[in-house]
C-alpha cells in the first residue's frame, strides 16, 4: 500500500468513523503540511545530497529517492543526489539501486539516458534490468528500439520465459504500443456477464496515459448500477497512477489492469492514506485462491481458467486484462482503493491535480479543511457509502484502460456505455 521508506508514519490520529462529518486527522492541518514540506526538502533531500555516500548513509539516500518518487521533486539537490548515486551504483544494495531507478523514472525522461544505458549493459538483476529497459523504451518506443532492448534482454536472460518479470517485460516491449491503440471489447458484454458471478463489481475506467484521472462506477449484485435518488448514475473520481508511473509489472508501478478481489472495508493507520475507510483488495497469487475466488474455488480447479471465467468470452483474449494476473505472479501485493491526505499542491500543474498519486493503488479525490482537519470533499467516502448501500462487503474490481485519449475519463462517456447497455437489454 502507501508505504514510503522512512516516511511510514503510523498514528492513531485517525480512527474508524461512521459519518463524513466525523472523519478527522490533524495530519492535514496547514502547520503540519508546512512542517512536512520543510522536512522533505531540507532534511530528506537537501541534507542527504551533501553527505558522502557510503554504507552508513546509504539508507538516507534510499529514503530520499522514495520521497522524490512520491512527491515528484526536482531541482539541483535532486540532480546532485542522483549523480552521487550513479557514481556509486555498483556499490549500492539492490534495494537502493531500485529506489534510484524508480526516482529517476518518476521525475526525468531523457536526462539520464546515458547512465541508464550503461547500467542496462551490466545489470544482471531481472527487476533492475527491467526498470532500465522501461526507462529507455518510454523515451523511444519505436520498433527499432524495442527490438534492440529485446535483443539485450534475450542475451542477458536466455531463459527469460522462466523469469516472470523479464517475460512480462518482453511482452511489454513487443505489444504495449499496439495494445494502447487497440479498441477495448464491447463493454456491454462485461456488464451483462456480471449476472454469472452475481457479485458486486466496481469498474474503474482509466486512460492508457495514467496522468489523466479515471472514473469508477458500481454494479450491484442484482445487475443494477448505483444511482442517486433521482436516477443519476453515481461516478467516482479515481487516479490509477503511481508516483513513478512505472509499468504495471514493476513494484510501485501504476495500477495494473485486470481483476482484483474485494475482501471488505477497513480503515488504515497510515497517515498518507488517511482515516477514510478503504476498499481492501487482493491480487491473483497474493493469498490462497479460495480467498480470491470466494466459494467458486475448488482445489481441483485451474486458477487461470477460473480467472478467465470472471470475464465474458469476448474479453478473454484481450491481453490487457491479464495485467493483474501477471503482476501478482511477479509479486506485486497490497493494492487497495483508498483516499488521501497528501497535499495536492505538490502536484499543481499536473494533469491529475488535485488528485494525488500513490505507490500503485487506486486513489480517490479527497480535499481537506486545513484549519480544522475535517473533510471538505471525499470521492472515497462517497464510493464506500455507495458500495455499502446494498448488502455485502465483497466482490470484484475491474481496472480497464478504455482508450488513449489525453483527457480525464468523463461522466458523459460512462453514461453513454450504461445507457446503450440498458437500452439494448431493456433494463
Amino acid at each position: 500500500m502507501f508505504i514510503i521508506g522512512v516516511l511510514v508514519l503510523l498514528s492513531n490520529s485517525g480512527s474508524s468513523q461512521s459519518t463524513k462529518e466525523e472523519i478527522y486527522t490533524d495530519f492535514v492541518l496547514s502547520q503540519k503540511r508546512a512542517a512536512l514540506y520543510k522536512d522533505l526538502h531540507e532534511r530528506m533531500i537537501g541534507k542527504t545530497c551533501t553527505l558522502i555516500l557510503d554504507s552508513n548513509s546509504e539508507y538516507k539516500f534510499e529514503s530520499a529517492c522514495s520521497s522524490i518518487s512520491q512527491f515528484l521533486f526536482t531541482g539541483s539537490d535532486v540532480d546532485s543526489l542522483f549523480k552521487k548515486m550513479f557514481d556509486q551504483y555498483d556499490h549500492l544494495q539492490d534495494e537502493t539501486k531500485g529506489s534510484l531507478l524508480e526516482a529517476v523514472y518518476a521525475v526525468t525522461t531523457k536526462k539520464y539516458l546515458s547512465n541508464i544505458r550503461e547500467i542496462l549493459t551490466s545489470e544482471n538483476d531481472p527487476k533492475l534490468f527491467s526498470m532500465c529497459a522501461a526507462y529507455l523504451y518510454r523515451n523511444n518506443s519505436s520498433a527499432n528500439n524495442g527490438g534492440f532492448l529485446k535483443t539485450k534482454l534475450i542475451k542477458k536472460f536466455p531463459r527469460y520465459d522462466t523469469i516472470p518479470i523479464v517475460s512480462e517485460l518482453e511482452k511489454y516491449l513487443s505489444f504495449h504500443h499496439t495494445w494502447s491503440l487497440e479498441k477495448m471489447p464491447d463493454i456491454s458484454q462485461l456488464f451483462l456477464y456480471q449476472r454469472t458471478t452475481k457479485q458486486k463489481i466496481i469498474y474503474s475506467f482509466q486512460r492508457w496515459n495514467r496522468d489523466y484521472p479515471g472514473l469508477a462506477i458500481i454494479q450491484n449484485a442484482d445487475g443494477s448500477f448505483v444511482r442517486q435518488a433521482g436516477g443519476k448514475l453515481m461516478v467516482f473520481e479515481q487516479l490509477a497512477r503511481s508516483g513513478s508511473d512505472l509499468p504495471y509489472f514493476i513494484t510501485n508501478g501504476s495500477t495494473p489492469q485486470g481483476v482484483f478481489s474485494i475482501q471488505g472495508i477497513d480503515v488504515a493507520h497510515n497517515l498518507f492514506i488517511g482515516p477514510t475507510p478503504n476498499i481492501q483488495m487482493i491480487m491473483p497469487f497474493e493469498f490462497g485462491w479460495k480467498k480470491f475466488f470466494f466459494d467458486r474455488w475448488q482445489p481441483s480447479m485451474d486458477s487461470l481458467e477460473l480467472y478467465l471465467q470472471l470475464l465474458p468470452s469476448s474479453w478473454r483474449n484481450y491481453q490487457p486484462m491479464m495485467e493483474s494476473w501477471w503482476a501478482g505472479k511477479i509479486g506485486r501485493t497490497e493494492i487497495i482503493a483508498h483516499g488521501t491526505t497528501i497535499d495536492p499542491e505538490y502536484f499543481k500543474g499536473k494533469p491529475f491535480y488535485p488528485l494525488t498519486p500513490t505507490l500503485g493503488c487506486l486513489c480517490a479525490k479527497e480535499l481537506w479543511n486545513t484549519t480544522n482537519g475535517h473533510l471538505l470533499l471525499s470521492e472515497q467516502f462517497n464510493l464506500i457509502t455507495a458500495f455499502l448501500s446494498t448488502a455485502g462487503t465483497t466482490g470484484y474490481l475491474y481496472v480497464i484502460n478504455v482508450d488513449d485519449q489525453e483527457r480525464p475519463v468523463s461522466r458523459g462517456e460512462v453514461e453513454s456505455w450504461i445507457n446503450q447497455f440498458e437500452k439494448k437489454n431493456k433494463l
